[in-house]
């Protein structure tokens, strides 16, 4: 079914009692009580929120749900998952990184993820996990959008034959050219391995997409390079800084001109809001750095950041379930965004603007969009964030994917209601649409 009509649904921007229908998998009309075309199944949205679906801009799917293989991260740091994945890497079957793959994108089909960005390491000579996950972005393509990121996980220049092997995954169908600038050897040398490469994606027209200073280290300064070469071959809004957690620990002079460069050279940034307070800070005794990126400073600036997931039950974190509303919800708590607007930035976050770091076409709740949208048992984004609700109806291209019952806690209290859903109805306490300008 590639049509339908859902009717009294709620928009992100507050209008309720909408309906949305959808022809030929696309958005034919939004409004108040539209009429119902024949032959069209109709389906009551009972007031919840319906959403664009969920995107998540940074992903490993090669390592998903590896977690405890060959063993399990005993410190927790960056460097020792890196290690751990190292040898990991030739235990590896083409056919066990196609059964998880698939078994984390039914996660997130239920989910109301319906787009990932996932790096994929090529500095195996063999590109087993490219091509693993080709056959994976081809299987799952009708109903999950997966693009992927050539990410040379050792170095582009400090592992040997890692340019090779990217330009081959690249030549292979990877669409997006990755990179590592502060795991090179030198500054020096992450400083050239971002000019390579941004001259690569330059020359074949792709996107660029770097692991940019992951690193509590103040000078790591890798992303002014990036933005530099973004503006200078002219790849404004086609280059993303991923992690960028050393501006957590940059002086705010350094930052007062890092951020009007990001934004002049039209640059995304992502942060990981789980895995950054997962990984960052381990060096500290206290005070103890959070280490995520500076979000609210950088959407201040006019820089768009997305949210990403990063990891799943990997040699890096051993938890998660694909569920963007959790990063969203780690994300207003680490940056302290628990304002309106700052919640409903952080829904963004995991949503429109990681859209536009995918670039994808037809994103939205407009007439002409795609039919794409998840129902929340939410009245609003910011309740959504607070609650990570039942993601009662998932619908792409206007079919039905998933579905899950209305969830509620029965009660068993002298004089109180006798079932409690956790909403808040209407002028009962619920956050109104808008708020302070500052996503603070």
């Amino acid at each position: 079914m590639s049509e339908l009509l859902l009717r009294d649904v709620t928009l992100p921007d507050g209008r309720a009692g909408v309906d949305v229908l959808v022809r030929e998998g696309r958005i034919a009309a939004v409004g108040p009580a539209l009429p119902a075309p024949e032959g069209i199944p109709a389906i009551d949205g009972r007031g919840w929120l319906l959403s664009p679906p969920f995107v998540d801009a940074h992903f490993h799917m090669d390592s998903t749900l590896s977690h405890g293989q060959p063993r399990v991260n005993a410190s927790g740091t960056l460097l020792e998952g890196i290690s751990l994945w190292g040898e990991l890497k030739p235990l590896l079957t083409q056919e066990a990184l196609v059964e998880r793959a698939l078994r984390y994108c039914d996660w997130a089909v239920a989910r109301g993820l319906l787009a990932i960005r996932s790096h994929v390491d090529v500095c195996d000579p063999r590109l087993l996990a490219a091509e693993a996950l080709l056959h994976v972005k081809e299987r799952v393509a009708p109903y999950l959008e997966l693009q992927l990121v050539a990410f040379p996980q050792d170095g582009v220049l400090r592992s040997p034959g890692a340019l090779d092997n990217l330009k081959r995954a690249l030549d292979m169908g990877v669409e997006v050219v990755g990179g590592i600038p502060h795991f090179e050897r030198t500054m020096a040398d992450g400083a050239e391995s971002v000019r390579l490469l941004c001259e690569l994606a330059a020359e074949r027209g792709l996107r660029v997409d770097m692991h940019c200073d992951e690193s509590d280290d103040p000078l790591s300064r890798h992303v002014e390079t990036l933005a530099f070469h973004a503006h200078r071959l002219g790849l404004h809004g086609r280059v993303t800084g991923s992690h960028l957690t050393s501006m957590h620990s940059m002086d705010n002079y350094y930052v007062s001109k890092l951020l009007p460069l990001m934004a002049e050279a039209g640059l995304h940034a992502v942060a990981n809001p789980l895995i950054n307070i997962m990984l960052q800070g381990r060096h500290d005794t206290y005070p103890k750095r959070r280490g995520m990126t500076r979000v609210p400073e950088l959407l201040a600036a006019g820089v768009n950041v997305g949210f990403g997931h990063d990891c799943v039950m990997d040699p890096w974190y051993p938890l998660g379930s694909g569920d963007m509303l959790e990063v969203a919800a780690m994300g207003l708590h680490v940056a302290q965004m628990g304002s309106v607007a700052g919640q409903r930035a952080c829904f963004d976050a995991v949503t429109e603007n990681n859209a536009r770091i995918l670039g994808l076409e037809g994103y939205g709740l407009a007439p002409g969009c795609r039919g794409d949208f998840v129902l929340l048992q939410a009245r609003s984004c910011e309740e959504a964030v607070r609650l990570r609700p039942a993601r009662l109806l998932v619908v792409r291209g206007g079919r039905v994917l998933a579905r899950a019952p209305e969830q509620g806690v029965e009660l068993d209290l002298p004089g109180r209601p006798s079932r409690v859903d956790f909403t808040l109805a209407p002028g009962a306490g619920a956050t109104a649409p808008g708020g302070s300008a500052a996503p603070a």
